[in-house]
């Protein structure tokens, strides 16, 4: 089982909750830790997720999720409602890069994905799961592919793949058909010249019998 499925099933299908899409992420900007601070848990793997109830009126949110050395479970550390979200900053819109930012009403976080791959389904699917669930103030996304943005490109082009297939298959049964039709085209004529002939032969053999 991935991390992602096992996340979803320890974190969120027991709340009636699952999880649309997560990314896994280092922060860009050591984070500032007390000097007097002691007891900490070591090294840990962090998630971003995001995710939807089930029951409506849905709900909306993105969780840190934290899973520490040496430990199979995962912990909540943070989570923020899809309402808070004020800005998404995916750094460069020229090309695939793991770097992006959150910006939230409390704060900002600025991530690493683990693949800049992993980075543009996550922020491909928020921007869908924005536009489908934010219903007053949508949050801005800023620097981010125009591939990303399309609403939810995935679905698109499985769609487009589908239209491709039936266009293609449409353009060889009227190329067939053309075919087809020439082919009856062409045996009416050939019958429509042995009929001539047939006639013409018939009218010699009664001129020679003449």
């Amino acid at each position: 089982m991935s991390a992602k499925s096992a996340i979803n099933k320890e974190l969120f299908t027991p709340h009636d909750e699952k999880m649309l899409a997560g990314v896994q992420v280092k922060r860009r900007t050591k984070k500032k830790i007390p000097f007097l601070a002691t007891g900490g848990q070591g090294d840990y793997t962090t998630f971003i997720c995001l995710s939807v109830t089930n029951k409506k009126p849905s709900h909306v949110s993105l969780t840190k999720v934290k899973q520490f050395q040496g430990s199979s479970a995962f912990v909540k550390r943070s989570q923020w409602t899809i309402d808070q979200l004020r800005q998404i900053n995916g750094i460069d819109s020229n090309k695939d890069c793991p770097e992006f930012d959150l910006m939230f009403d409390n704060g900002l976080g600025q991530w690493v994905a683990s693949s800049a791959g992993e980075k543009c389904t996550f922020i491909q699917i928020l921007h869908h799961t924005c536009q489908r669930y934010c219903s007053a103030r949508k949050p801005e996304f800023i620097n981010c592919q125009s591939k990303l943005l399309g609403g939810n490109s995935i679905l698109h082009s499985a769609a487009d793949s589908v239209t491709s297939a039936v266009q293609k298959a449409s353009q060889a049964l009227n190329e067939r058909g053309e075919r087809l039709g020439r082919a009856e085209e062409r045996t009416a004529d050939m019958m429509n010249s042995a009929e001539q002939f047939a006639v013409t032969a018939h009218k010699l053999a009664m001129k020679h019998k003449c």
